[in-house]
């Protein structure tokens, strides 16, 4: 009786402890999810949930060690990376793999100088947030530079660290990132992040825009149509993600006001230390289609006359997109291969 007792004490003392440590966790998300900007809160919770869903246990990251990457068609490399092959990347690169002139600024939370292929491509970089250091100490950042350079193994990155080391950041420090990176030199700007509404953060997009840079940026992981910032912005390209099957990725946010999609689930990426895995979520799709800019920008043309051609990679991108049946997810996946082709006879004049 008295064993029986103890064993009763102890399971409800551990369920318990479940319970506050599942509410604790809760809490601090829907915290998070309110009241602070996050380059990738939402895709954390998505990490978790998805392992979970197609694994029955949680393995976040799931880390690959001391993989050698390579870019050519042939290789192993891309069997791990669904969503380059996918959106038809290795068929573009028969007529561009990019240009090194193009550069790619990712405002997130740095990027890893411990991972050779990124760190070779890292043509500049500057801490704008509260980490001591431009390095990458939380992931996030090198996922989606790892991914980016993936589709476009040619272009180069900037890296404009925005977010602290726990994946925090604000409007004004990201409005600050954009300008940096438009007044050194970026014609891309990756925001695989959201954060809430500002007058700041809105001028620091249309500012980009007038100045022919490219603004790419992940519709958030909120489930919901609800608008997500900067995306909701009309000078970004708003992006949701979607799976393998096309269908709308783990909680990826939706809605009228998103442009495209792009793969989004379990995306296979570098990560610090020379490591890879597995991420989830809208940051990983708008990577992919930053990607992508980068190869259309390398062959776009001028067709209206207005001096600058992110109008006309925009529109190449948009309008070359498989529709895949799917309501409120713009014009439909990206299609790498598509999209460059439009690019030099695409007249946005006409539309």
């Amino acid at each position: 009786m008295i064993d029986m007792k103890k064993a009763e004490y102890c399971s409800a003392i551990a369920l318990i402890l479940v319970e506050i440590l599942f509410a604790s966790a809760l809490i601090h998300n829907v915290f998070v999810a309110k009241q602070a900007a996050l380059a990738y809160s939402h895709s954390t919770i998505v990490d978790y949930a998805a392992a979970a869903n197609a694994t029955g246990a949680l393995s976040y990251n799931s880390p690959i060690v001391s993989l050698q990457s390579s870019y050519s068609v042939d290789n192993g490399y891309l069997v791990e990376r669904w969503g380059i092959r996918k959106i038809q990347a290795p068929e573009a690169w028969q007529i561009t793999r990019g240009d090194p002139s193009i550069l790619i600024a990712v405002l997130d939370t740095g990027i890893s100088k411990s991972n050779p292929v990124l760190a070779d491509k890292v043509a500049l970089e500057v801490n704008l947030g509260t980490s001591p250091t431009c390095d990458d100490l939380y992931g996030h950042g090198t996922h989606m530079a790892g991914t980016i350079v993936a589709v476009a193994p040619e272009c180069r990155l900037m890296n404009v660290k925005v977010a602290d080391d726990s994946g925090k950041c604000t409007p004004s420090v990201v409005a600050k990132g954009i300008i940096w990176a438009v007044e050194h030199g970026a014609r891309i700007i990756n925001l695989s992040l959201v954060t809430p509404a500002c007058r700041e953060l809105e001028e620091a997009v249309n500012y980009a825009w007038n100045r022919g840079v490219i603004l790419v940026a992940a519709a958030g992981n909120k489930g919901k149509s609800d608008p997500s910032y900067p995306a909701y912005y009309v000078n970004c390209l708003a992006v949701a993600g979607v799976k393998e099957d096309n269908s709308l990725a783990l909680l990826s946010s939706h809605g009228d006001w998103v442009d495209v999609c792009a793969p989004g689930f379990n995306i296979y990426s570098e990560l610090p230390d020379n490591q890879y895995g597995y991420k989830t979520g809208t940051s990983a799709a708008a990577a992919h289609v930053s990607g992508v800019a980068a190869l259309v920008l390398s062959v776009a043309e001028d067709t209206n006359g207005n001096g600058a051609i992110n109008d006309e990679v925009r529109c190449a991108i948009e309008n070359s997109c498989t529709p895949i049946g799917e309501a409120d997810l713009g014009q439909g996946l990206i299609n790498a291969f598509q999209a460059v082709l439009k690019a030099s006879s695409f007249d946005v004049s006409s539309q």
